[in-house]
């Protein structure tokens, strides 16, 4: 998902739809430009992904972040993710992460 402002590239999440489990979608990335913050744009963006999992059938919807990123956190939590406590090594040695889990309703 892209959204632009007068050209410019305002936001994005990168996400995909899994192939191994078909009940699951994914956000793996996402980026706000910093002058797009808190207006709105990011619960958007995950609200059209939110929209193209559910038309696929998906029904679940994953993401993960740092423990240090307590924005990302805060935001995953008020667009109604439940997060995990820090797992640690997650991704490799020293490389703790917190997973997010929502469940969507049916489209």
């Amino acid at each position: 998902m892209v959204a632009e402002a007068n050209g410019d590239l305002a936001g994005f999440v990168i996400g995909f739809l899994s192939p191994s489990q078909p009940d699951e979608a994914h956000i793996h990335f996402t980026g706000i430009a910093p002058r797009w913050r808190r207006t709105g744009l990011a619960q958007d963006l995950y609200e059209r992904f939110f929209t193209t999992a559910r038309e696929h059938g998906r029904t679940t919807v994953r993401a993960l972040t740092s423990p240090q990123n307590t924005t990302s956190i805060r935001f995953h939590e008020s667009m109604g993710f439940t997060s995990s406590e820090p797992i640690k090594d997650y991704d490799g040695p020293t490389l703790d992460r917190v997973t997010f889990v929502r469940h969507l309703d049916p489209a």
